[in-house]
């Protein structure tokens, strides 16, 4: 056993540990989906960047910062961007509305402001987009065991779902909080160690310069390649109303909270944005010929740094992949347990029942995403899928429901059938590439506005009630 594997092995037990320890508190279904609404600001900071540097982060970023440069910054750049607007104004709004009115979920306050059809509606939108970002997640996993010990990328994959399920089925929201801050910790020491070794192992910057000059537009911030300034209409959106994000501020025990949590959150992931794209095309300068990008960073720290350090780094990826497939878990088990079974199934149902349910439910979510993440092709087409599902389905209903007492039940559908129903007929009609500029998830993101404002204006000229 080498020491890469090692020190793998020990973290995933420490994690599961850590969860099965803290998940012994939890005693109802509040615990488990909102933490008892009792994080402060240190947790939900921990647990809302942690679930946002996960493989799209770390490796996809890093990929994709082998393949296009330094505008790959722009993949986790726009999350930060959104991040701010989650935390100064989206987020203090909605958890102060899920407090007041005893919510636990996103469906929950869609139910509670447009109605049982737009919460039937979304849930089964995102649980569609939710198993495509939880196997990209651990489709990092399995790449990272790949590359450490030869593993067959399934089988890699199959351990690390596995390792996600259990610390996360212990205790929800309130074992993920503890849980990402050890992750946080690991994540933050690897990579701020890694980037000046890896810089100095490839003959400084003048040298990695040097062997990249011919990429065109490679150290261009602001496009280069297929990477660029418009990643902001996608992924911008999302994390402002991504339904994990938005649950955990539930958790948050007031606004201030809220905040501070999020704002530094928000901080930290412009600044990290930069590290994964830098490793990427570091790993350029040192390993040119990779058939596959997404293999940069992991094939980076085992072949260029020392193995302590190297082990080091791999564990920063790997808390990465975990945190991030915890989150998505996050919102699978709360979405079946009380946006379905509680509301459709057995609405009587006790706390205790809803509980044993939500933690099915992250078995049977967990079990699906690995299933997915075996046959999936690569980490950045399926978190494409994800967030540009949220992007048209959920911006314009979340935000007009929290601003404006004109955006009703009828609004919220014209929105989504106007915002899905455009984004997959451009996706399909021009396989994914722009349209006139745009591309597909900002002519839906329009569209999904456009069938808002349309349905609010039929709706007045019929003379029919706001419902």
């Amino acid at each position: 056993m080498n020491l890469h594997l090692a020190v793998l092995l020990v973290y995933a037990a420490v994690l599961m540990g850590v969860g099965l320890w803290i998940g012994r508190r939890v005693r109802s279904s509040t615990d488990f989906f909102v933490a008892g609404r009792r994080l402060g600001p240190s947790l939900l900071f921990s647990t809302m960047l942690a679930a946002n540097i996960g493989a799209g982060s770390t490796v996809a970023a890093a990929g994709l910062g082998y393949a296009d440069g330094l505008s790959a910054w722009w993949w986790v750049g726009s999350a930060g961007l959104g991040s701010i607007v989650l935390a100064g104004w989206i987020g203090p709004r909605i958890r102060r509305i899920a407090a007041e009115q005893g919510l636990h979920t996103l469906g929950d306050y869609l139910e509670y402001r447009f109605g049982e059809q737009v919460r039937a509606t979304i849930t089964v939108l995102l649980w569609m987009g939710t198993l495509a970002i939880l196997a990209a997640q651990i489709i990092g996993i399995g790449w990272i065991l790949n590359v450490v010990v030869g593993l067959p990328p399934w089988l890699g994959c199959l351990i690390g779902g596995g390792v996600v399920i259990v610390y996360f089925t212990a205790g929800g929201l309130l074992t993920a909080a503890w849980v990402n801050a050890v992750q946080l910790v690991v994540l933050l020491a690897g990579f701020v160690v890694a980037l000046p070794l890896t810089v100095a192992s490839a003959g400084g910057w003048d040298a990695i310069q040097a062997a990249t000059q011919g990429v065109d537009d490679y150290w261009n911030v602001w496009q280069g390649g297929s990477s660029g300034w418009f990643y902001l209409a996608m992924l911008g959106p999302a994390f402002i109303i991504s339904p994990g994000l938005l649950q955990k501020t539930y958790g948050a025990r007031d606004d201030r909270t809220v905040r501070l949590g999020v704002g530094l959150n928000a901080a930290v992931l412009l600044v990290f944005a930069a590290l994964p794209p830098l490793l990427g095309m570091i790993a350029r300068a040192v390993e040119p010929g990779l058939d596959n990008p997404e293999l940069a960073l992991p094939t980076l720290l085992m072949e260029a740094l020392p193995p302590a350090v190297g082990a080091l780094g791999l564990a920063a990826i790997f808390s990465a992949e975990v945190s991030s497939s915890d989150a998505i878990l996050f919102m699978l088990a709360t979405s079946l347990s009380q946006d379905l079974y509680r509301r459709y199934v057995d609405p009587d149902a006790s706390d205790r029942q809803i509980l044993r349910v939500a933690r099915r439910a992250a078995v049977a979510g967990g079990v699906l995403g690995t299933g997915l993440a075996v046959g999936a092709a690569s980490m950045v087409s399926v978190l494409g899928l994800f967030y540009n599902l949220l992007t048209v389905s959920l911006f314009v209903p979340v935000l007009g429901g929290l601003y404006t007492r004109r955006v009703g039940s009828a609004e919220a559908m014209g929105a989504i059938a106007g915002g899905v129903g455009t984004y997959v007929a451009v996706a399909v009609f021009a396989a994914g590439e722009p349209v006139l500029g745009m591309t597909p998830a900002m002519i839906g993101l329009l569209s999904a506005l456009a069938g808002c404002v349309l349905t609010a204006g039929a709706r007045a000229r019929s003379g029919a009630p706001l419902r």
